[in-house]
């Protein structure tokens, strides 16, 4: 929604020594000498004459290692058989597969190399990897099998979550409570803290990357997404501008932030799902930006009355201006409101929370589907101009363009905000 990233052993081989062969009885003394006794082979030493020295060197040919993963190429479908595509994104399909040797099935996301075009791609999809690698078996996370390279591709394989989307879950449902909704936010925080626990900060934490592992009642949410992850290094200041527009918190866009910038993403998740729609929101990414910053968080209008008093509590405590003072993860797993048999209500909240819901979930999926018709017209040399012009506009290397800010289109500022146009 890889496999090991260790680079590949190369395969000892034998050089050649100025002792490796007998020389010939000497003639100069004109004494007679025995002829050589042959010499034991070393258990090393392959039986026949020894390589010569042109091939004592030779590697594994290079255009059978993978620039990705770093190791020999490996045949994907010999493994898993491929079946119906889930999703296709601007870098790659999803696709449902089946192991060969058990018969389970898994998601197989095959990444396209082509697309891969800078190091900051390349760099995206290894820390990808090894993000799932070390996550993998924490609950509330995404199961990580494997990754494999092959000439076209780089496949990640990892746990089917069959269950859909957060939003499209709670929408087809009908109706929910405080409780549910409860149930819904400890495991996005749950998220948080495994993840901050483990030593990474996600960076974006938002329902579009949440899935539900199976379609029955109880099943598990799960995480699918670290793009955009990093391991935490103590007393560092992050500035990279990254994230996604409405989830971002407001040191992200000052460029001086640190892993309580999660607690924040988890926050706007909670507003949504007890109001249906995001705290702070504009039709254009830069007007977002500017309700971010200003802070004016609304907890009076309509629907709030009717929201218990502890749980807009726990918003104002996620969604805190100033990080000293934002509520830890550790805390909010705390709070009287999120625990398990807390203070949540189970009346049913008003269907108007579910109709706004569905109308911000309609817009976010319209969106993303004009990015990705801009992205899939896009040829290759038209992807590295609009790199280049980016890179060109970037003087201060913030990996973010002011100007572009201006123009007000939801496709062109998605890239700025990653700050690396993908």
């Amino acid at each position: 929604m890889g496999l090991c990233c260790s680079r590949s052993q190369d395969i000892p081989i034998s050089s050649s020594s100025s002792e490796s062969f007998p020389r010939h009885p000497s003639k100069q003394s004109g004494k007679s000498h025995p002829p050589p006794q042959p010499q034991p082979r070393p258990l090393w030493q392959p039986a026949g004459p020894p390589p010569s020295r042109s091939l004592t060197k030779r590697r594994q040919p290079s255009s059978q290692i993978g620039r990705i993963l770093g190791k020999p190429y490996a045949d994907v479908k010999a493994l898993y058989n491929l079946d119906r595509e889930l999703g296709r994104g601007q870098f790659g399909v999803t696709y449902l597969c089946t192991e060969r040797s058990t018969g389970i099935q898994y998601a197989c996301k095959s990444i396209s190399q082509r697309k891969l075009i800078t190091d900051n791609d390349i760099g995206d999809v290894r820390r990808e990897i090894l993000m799932m690698e070390h996550l993998s078996g924490q609950p509330n996370i995404v199961e990580f099998k494997g990754a494999y390279e092959d000439p076209e591709y780089v496949h990640l394989v990892m746990e089917l979550c069959s269950g859909g989307e957060l939003f499209d879950r709670i929408i087809a449902k009908g109706s929910y409570s405080e409780q549910e909704a409860a149930k819904i936010e400890r495991q996005v925080v749950n998220v948080v803290h495994v993840c901050h626990f483990m030593g990474v900060m996600h960076r974006d934490i938002k329902p579009e990357n949440f899935l539900f592992a199976n379609k029955s009642e109880d099943a598990p949410l799960k995480i699918t997404d670290f793009g955009l992850s990093v391991f935490i290094e103590p007393g560092k200041v992050y500035r990279d501008t990254v994230g996604s527009a409405s989830y971002v918190a407001p040191e992200v866009l000052n460029q001086n932030y640190g892993k309580e910038i999660d607690v924040w993403s988890a926050g706007v998740i909670l507003y949504i799902l007890l109001s249906g729609s995001p705290p702070f929101w504009a039709e254009n990414e830069k007007d977002t930006f500017g309700e971010i910053l200003a802070g004016n968080l609304d907890l009076q209008n309509h629907p709030w009355p009717s929201i218990s008093p502890s749980a807009k509590d726990l918003i104002k405590k996620m969604l805190t201006r100033d990080p000293k003072k934002k509520n830890h993860r550790h805390r909010c797993l705390e709070h009287p409101w999120l625990r398990e048999n807390g203070v949540a209500s189970d009346k049913p909240m008003d269907n108007a929370v579910l109709r706004r819901m569905n109308q911000f979930r309609a817009s976010y999926k319209l969106k993303k589907l004009a990015q990705k018709v801009i992205a899939q017209n896009l040829t290759e040399e038209e992807i590295k101009g609009l790199r280049q012009m980016f890179s060109n506009m970037d003087t201060d290397n913030s990996g973010t363009v002011e100007e572009l800010f201006s123009l007000g289109s939801h496709s062109e500022n998605e890239f700025l905000l990653t700050g690396r146009c993908r």
